[in-house]
Formats: structure tokens, C-alpha cells, sequence
């Protein structure tokens, strides 16, 4: 009877890690597919803004023009277009690691301070 129950538990771990493989490579070559799929060289979503939960402007590449649009639950318009010259691509932060003591030390200052 105990050699039953391990053999069930190692049978039922065995079917749980096949299927989260199974998962995670059905989500892979989904994703591959729909980005395959939906790859366009002439338009592009360079910003977007949440103004509510439903309601996003967003400013859109089609082919060299910008357009800013309001994008709503049931309806997309055209606020206005700008030139290459007004719009500024968003600046990223850099990538360099976070030292987390000097973070740390930061933060006990201020609590320091009070």
C-alpha cells in the first residue's frame, strides 16, 4: 500500500510537469505566431498614455508621419499629426544595475532625519 502511494504521487508530479511544459511551449509558439502575424513595417505604437481605465492616447509611426490619437472603449480619432520634427522619442533610463546598499543607505537617512 505505501509503494502504491508513491508510485500515485510520483505519477501525478510527472503529469503536472508535462503539463506546465506543454504550457509554456504552446504560449511560446503562440506568441511567435501572433507577432509574426501582426509585424508591420509601416506603423508603429511609439507612446502610450492611460488617461482612464478605457480611455489611452497614444502617439502612432505611420510610415513617416506621427499621429496622435485618442483611443476610447468603442471608438479610435485623430487629435492631431505631428511632424518629425515635434515629436521626441521618450528618453530611457539607463540599464546599469542598482547598487542595493547604497539604495539602502539612501532610505536610512531619511528615516534618520526624523
Amino acid at each position: 500500500m505505501y509503494a502504491s502511494s508513491i508510485a500515485q504521487l510520483f505519477t501525478v508530479l510527472v503529469l503536472f510537469i508535462l503539463v506546465l511544459a506543454a504550457t509554456y511551449y504552446v504560449t511560446k509558439w503562440i506568441a511567435r505566431y501572433q507577432k509574426g502575424n501582426s509585424f508591420t513595417a509601416n506603423m508603429e505604437i511609439m507612446e502610450t498614455c492611460r488617461i482612464s481605465t478605457t480611455k489611452y492616447m497614444q502617439i502612432v509611426r505611420v510610415m513617416n508621419k506621427y499621429l496622435v490619437i485618442a483611443v476610447c472603449k468603442d471608438n479610435v480619432t485623430l487629435l492631431t499629426e505631428l511632424s518629425e520634427d515635434e515629436y521626441e522619442p521618450p528618453v530611457l533610463k539607463s540599464s546599469e544595475p542598482v547598487d542595493f546598499s547604497k539604495e539602502f543607505e539612501k532610505v536610512l537617512e531619511k528615516f534618520k532625519k526624523k
